[in-house]
């Protein structure tokens, strides 16, 4: 998929991204701490930073953040949603031209969005961007596909139902795509994470999947049917849990 197609795939999905999106433990801020050697004088950037999700949990613990997104809707949304923080900065641009300033970042970071840029381009952006000991941070939160049977049945519907969920699932990120980013080689750590959701909770982040087929589509009712079927088989105390592991990989 090309860089500009992939930009606008979440412009339709902003509100459900915005609502039901998880974030991220904060023990990844005490783990970059440690080993980029951040300090309160550090500048971020947010590579693909979205509706500021990510950005948020650096903005809170004091940094100074730049988020450089693409996709007006969302860059439009993180500029209402972070309007509080002092330190962020939203930056119209592009992982493979950011238009920041050369050898001016601490750490470069990527939250869920890598696979969108995996390109020779955006790790030689990256490096023209940083300070000469600075460190990039790919973060995902990696969904659970099998470890209860809710889950199990939750990947089988987005299977069944997710338009090009196989093609373009951040997992399929693997040891290749980390090496041409990392060549100096990478360190990688995790961190347990969970979402609880009522039903419009459920359905809220199942459609904030830019491969959920969106309303109008023929596959859209007939997904929504299926997940309410899953709910309620699996819902406990009118709830379900979807499990992460908050992995970050980290290299210069």
């Amino acid at each position: 998929m090309s860089p500009q197609n992939s930009e606008q795939r979440f412009s339709n999905r902003v509100e459900n991204y915005i609502r039901y999106r998880p974030s991220y433990p904060a023990e990844l801020i005490a783990l970059l701490e440690q080993e980029a050697r951040l300090s309160p004088q550090s500048m971020l950037a947010d590579i693909g930073s979205g509706t500021g999700i990510s950005a948020e949990l650096f903005l809170k613990a004091g940094y100074r953040v730049n988020g450089v997104e693409p996709n007006q809707a969302m860059r439009e949304a993180s500029e209402r949603l972070l309007a509080g923080y002092t330190g962020f900065r939203s930056v119209n641009g592009s992982a493979q031209a950011t238009t920041l300033e050369s050898g001016s970042m601490d750490l470069v970071f990527a939250a869920q969005a890598f696979h969108w840029f995996d390109t020779p381009e955006a790790r030689a952006e990256f490096r023209r961007i940083l300070k000469q000991s600075g460190k990039i941070a790919l973060i995902w939160n990696e969904r659970h596909l099998d470890s209860t049977p809710f889950l199990r049945d939750y990947e089988s519907l987005l299977r069944r139902f997710g338009t090009d969920y196989a093609a373009i699932r951040h997992e399929n990120i693997g040891v290749d795509s980390l090496k041409r980013l990392f060549p100096d080689g990478y360190t990688t750590h995790a961190f347990p994470n969970s979402q609880s959701f009522d039903f419009e909770g459920l359905r809220g982040r199942l459609l904030s999947s830019s491969y959920a087929p969106a309303p109008g589509h023929p596959d859209h009712e007939p997904m929504l049917d299926e997940l309410r079927r899953l709910f309620d088989e699996h819902a406990q105390g009118g709830k379900v849990s979807i499990d992460y592991d908050a992995r970050v990989h980290l290299g210069s």
